[in-house]
């Protein structure tokens, strides 16, 4: 009975520092059919809250995350929470069929867990068939109160999702190559926060700009939501310096183009500190392979304060299949010893490399229940 007692009591004790730690903060997401137009084409596509890409959630490490999700899409839906370490809420990481059954069209679920020993930037997004193509948006955590980032705080954050879209529907495609044993066809165009960028055609007026002060340092939250390709970006002009990767600080390092593989983050730096003007943000694939592909750019637009120019400048990109530029920036990025969340495990920080962040839970083996599946899925 004493040991009884001492072990609720220790569970309570830590429950009460679980909740004392830091908010709750609470989140609806309705997940519907949207309409919109891309690349010269009207489209249904799949979303959450009516905006593609999907809204921003900020939290501080600590904080307890609650989504209620309403699927009122034709679509069965979960939404897994990419590189959440999910500490004792291992039901709540949303890969379907192994965490978790599916949200079935007309129903709901709430997710509810708590962000612990992380810091930066991560995504969430559906898993079920490549509805994440759509359904998807950028989850940053902020350091808890009293504690700042390990480098100087920026003037502003933004975050810069990377997408992949097609003209037709995600579902179906997929779905096709299934049935025939066929790779599915290629995206048609990559996109920068939803939008696909003046170098394709009836997208003049669809393309993402951010404006900057001259002198200011901005933290870009990196996001590459493509669903098949490793991305190089680059800014005109400008360096950048990488601070952190999946939610993991680095050493800072110094780079004028980054790759970032498909559902991995990167935090960069970047001083507005050119001539006054406007400047292209661009990202193209980087492709090792021997295989097809889409072999196009999207681009956005950094614009100064008081810019007068018309005529952004663009970045040199490298070519698709520029390995050895990829190599440089992989084994130049190294964790951040003795820095916020630094574990003094594993291999050296000294060691040049980087390991990616799996899922944890979506990668470690099915749960076995019962499901039902609607036809939309089959």
């Amino acid at each position: 009975m004493a040991r009884f007692a001492f072990v609720l009591a220790c569970a309570l004790a830590l429950l009460a520092s679980s909740v004392a730690s830091g908010a709750i903060v609470e989140h609806s997401f309705n997940v519907n059919n949207l309409t919109i137009t891309r690349l010269c084409k009207e489209q249904s596509i799949t979303v959450v809250n009516g905006s593609y890409p999907g809204p921003t959630i900020r939290v501080c490490e600590g904080d307890t995350l609650v989504v209620h999700v309403f699927n009122q899409s034709p679509y069965n839906i979960t939404i897994h929470w990419h590189g959440i370490f999910q500490l004792l809420s291992a039901w709540a990481d949303g890969p379907v069929y192994v965490t978790q059954c599916p949200i079935l069209p007309g129903h709901k679920y709430t997710y509810r867990f708590k962000i612990t020993g992380q810091e930066g930037t991560l995504w969430w997004h559906a898993h079920v068939s490549w509805l994440r193509a759509t359904v998807h948006g950028a989850l940053i955590i902020h350091p808890k109160a009293g504690r700042s980032f390990p480098f100087p705080k920026p003037y502003q954050e933004i975050p810069i999702i990377l997408g992949e879209w097609w003209n037709g529907n995600v579902v179906d495609i997929e779905n096709e190559g299934l049935a025939t044993g066929i790779a599915p066809n290629n995206s048609n165009a990559y996109s920068i926060n939803g939008l696909p960028g003046d170098l394709y055609d009836c997208s003049q007026n669809q393309t993402y700009q951010v404006k900057v002060v001259k002198g200011k340092t901005y933290l870009l939250r990196i996001i590459n939501a493509a669903l098949n390709n490793q991305l190089f970006y680059k800014i005109a002009n400008h360096n950048m310096t990488v601070v952190a990767i999946e939610a993991a600080y680095t050493t800072p390092y110094i780079t004028d183009v980054l790759v970032v593989a498909p559902g991995q983050t990167t935090d960069v730096l970047i001083t507005a500190n050119q001539q006054t003007g406007s400047y292209y943000m661009a990202a193209t694939p980087y492709m090792s392979a021997n295989i097809n592909f889409d072999n196009t750019t999207t681009r956005g637009i950094i614009v100064y304060e008081n810019s007068t120019s018309s005529s952004p400048i663009m970045p040199a990109l490298p070519n698709p299949g520029d390995t050895p530029t990829a190599h440089k920036f992989n084994s130049n990025i190294t964790g951040l010893a003795g820095g916020p969340q630094w574990v003094p495990v594993g291999p050296s920080p000294h060691q040049r490399g980087r390991a990616h962040v799996r899922d944890r839970w979506s990668e470690s083996g099915a749960v076995s229940r019962k499901c039902h599946v609607s036809r939309s899925t089959q």
